[in-house]
């Protein structure tokens, strides 16, 4: 067991690096955080922060001895310096789970070859290959680069043949990448997230059933309790659970899934980290997913995860600051007593940023979406 005041090394420095050390404060624990682009949103709550690159031997020694345990709050972090790290102090999650969550195709490799459920892909490395591998898989399709893809950004959907005449344009508006993964479109009735924390000795616990609304592929509300049936609500804990083990992940996952017209769950991506669907659980949750991921790592009990009322979460994206505007009305958002909000602490705010989230609980779900959604409206109009 790693005790309280142990210190805990974070890579990234990030809202989700923030959260953590939030979490992991009321337990006793001190931080480090690893960022190389600047001083950080997680680092203004650290008890120290290295801006480094990864690049950077020296650097990385420093933070490396200068911790207990390292983990991370962005999976995108070069295999080699994983490697060096976990030659001095642990890494957790350790280096298979990330390997494989941080490349679109060893991902898709990984639930085809385990037997989860996920969407018919195949592969291209050229514009030849990406139009044998798109009229493979036949339209509409979509086409996402392999590695370093999130919130929409590095993918494309084909409605249609024509819209795959010139390969060669759309590899080149993906940034000629070294490989792409092309699936096939799903059309799904829902989105929805698990996440399974798991301990080194093979126990895990499971955050409620979160139900997903994205807009521009940027996640905007989640919705808690999930409104889908009890048995599809266990199957898709159970692909949590069963992805977290085979991953043989310390630490958390994440496992967003489709639900598509035939009421089948489908493994979309998986994230080893804490993740933005499971904000709400800060509020919502008597254990929330960052205080869970602390304990996970550090090998103590787990906190029950029981939601206290229906919650929804809403994301805060830069837009509210870039319209024209200036700070929106905080105040006026908080006159609503249950209402919570969380914001970052990120500095500039631009298009699309996550600047922030605000949660609300209530009796029903469907009040408190309506509640929220009317809160979020009025910060668009003020």
């Amino acid at each position: 067991m790693l005790g309280p005041g142990s210190t805990i090394g974070i890579l990234g420095g990030g809202q989700l690096g923030r959260m953590l050390i939030l979490a992991g404060r009321s337990l006793g624990y001190r931080f480090v955080v690893y960022e190389p682009s600047g001083p950080s949103a997680a680092g203004t709550v650290a008890d120290n922060e290295i801006n480094a690159a990864y690049e950077d031997e020296a650097a990385l020694e420093e933070f490396a001895r200068s911790v207990d345990v390292i983990t991370l709050e962005f999976e995108n972090i070069p295999a080699d310096v994983i490697d060096r790290l976990s030659a001095i102090k642990p890494v957790l999650p350790e280096r298979f789970a990330l390997f494989t969550c941080q490349h679109r195709q060893r991902e898709k490799d990984f639930l085809k070859e385990n037997d989860f459920p996920c969407v018919p892909f195949e592969y291209a490395d050229s514009p030849a290959s990406l139009q044998v591998a798109v009229h493979t898989i036949g339209f509409p399709c979509v086409i996402k680069t392999a590695a370093f893809g999130y919130d929409g950004k590095g993918q494309i959907k084909l409605r249609n043949a024509q819209e795959a005449e010139d390969t060669d344009y759309l590899w080149n508006f993906l940034g000629a990448p070294p490989r792409v993964v092309v699936e096939k479109w799903i059309h799904h009735v829902g989105e929805f997230s698990v996440i399974c924390a798991r301990k080194a000795s093979g126990e895990q616990s499971t955050l409620p059933v979160i139900e997903n609304v994205h807009i521009n592929h940027i996640l905007h509300t989640s919705i808690v309790p999930a409104r889908i049936t009890e048995s599809t609500a266990q199957q898709a804990d159970s692909l949590a659970r069963s992805i977290a083990e085979k991953l043989g992940v310390v630490g958390l996952i994440a496992v967003e899934l489709f639900l598509d017209a035939e009421g089948k769950l489908i493994v979309n991506e998986m994230a080893p980290r804490p993740h933005n669907s499971g904000h709400f659980s800060i509020d919502g949750c008597i254990t929330s997913q960052f205080e869970q991921h602390i304990r996970a790592i550090a090998d103590l009990p787990f906190g029950s995860t029981d939601l206290h009322r229906p919650t929804v979460m809403v994301n805060l994206l830069g837009d509210l600051w870039t319209n024209g505007k200036s700070e929106p009305d905080w105040a006026g958002l908080l006159e609503d007593p249950k209402v919570k909000l969380h914001l970052y602490d990120k500095g500039e705010a631009r298009e699309g940023r996550k600047m922030g989230h605000f949660t609300v609980l209530g009796d029903t779900v469907e009040t408190v979406l309506e509640i929220a959604e009317a809160h979020f409206a009025k910060l668009q109009e003020t």
